[in-house]
């Protein structure tokens, strides 16, 4: 795949163009195998991506407390929002997927695509360094005002109902994947979340993390507070 367009879409220019081919391939398309893969680089991704958002807040938002940078940052850094990012670049086409992650809708699945956006930012820190894959991701950030104005609709429903039910230190949350369905390759999964044992919210999703969010965002609901 000539991946000169996606270069074009992200203001960059590879100079090892093999970093982004690897970034771009799903463990669908190399059988699984670890090295040929965008896992490790997702891995590395997701590190370069945290830390640049919580000096971003950190240095922008000095009057935001502890508990209100780790909400932001969450909200940002969520798979949720991830998947936007890719979205907004097309990453979708650019990814190379086994047959049958192809053939089941693998190229707008949100899990592959959040992951695959993680695999290139490791990809530009690695080629460019980190000036540039910083300025990669700020140009997906919200700017400080609209965070501070609470514009931002916050996607990380399980931190969000963490920090309700921690102002009851005696709660406890916990998850549970009650139930799968569908083929290896377009499994739906069915989430429930509970608090002191006791079920308060149900959701779905393509994947484990996407049917717990679901599930924490019906809960805040039924608590009367706003999810959108």
């Amino acid at each position: 795949m000539n991946f000169r367009e996606l270069e074009g879409a992200i203001g960059y220019a590879f100079k090892n163009k093999s970093l982004l081919e690897r970034a771009m391939t799903h463990s669908s398309y190399s059988g699984g195998k670890n090295n040929g893969c965008n896992e490790r680089l997702e891995f590395l991704g997701d590190s370069v991506l945290q830390l640049t958002v919580s000096k971003y807040l950190f240095t922008n938002m000095n009057k935001e407390p502890e508990g209100g940078l780790t909400r932001l940052r969450a909200s940002i850094v969520c798979e949720n929002s991830l998947y936007s990012f890719a979205k907004r670049i097309g990453l979708g086409k650019y990814i190379l997927l086994g047959k049958g992650e192809e053939m089941t809708g693998g190229r707008d699945r949100r899990s592959i695509l959040a992951d695959a956006f993680e695999a290139l930012i490791a990809a530009i820190y690695l080629d460019g360094g980190t000036e540039t894959a910083e300025r990669f991701i700020l140009g997906f950030v919200p700017s400080i005002e609209a965070l501070k104005s609470g514009k931002v609709k916050l996607g990380d429903y399980k931190t969000i109902l963490q920090e309700i039910i921690q102002q009851n230190p005696e709660e406890h949350i916990s998850y549970d994947v009650t139930d799968e369905e569908g083929a290896e390759h377009s499994k739906v999964f069915f989430a429930s979340v509970l608090l002191n044992g006791q079920v308060i919210g149900r959701g779905k999703g393509l994947s484990k993390k996407e049917a717990e969010q679901a599930a924490a965002k019906e809960a805040i609901g039924l608590m009367g507070y706003e999810t959108d």
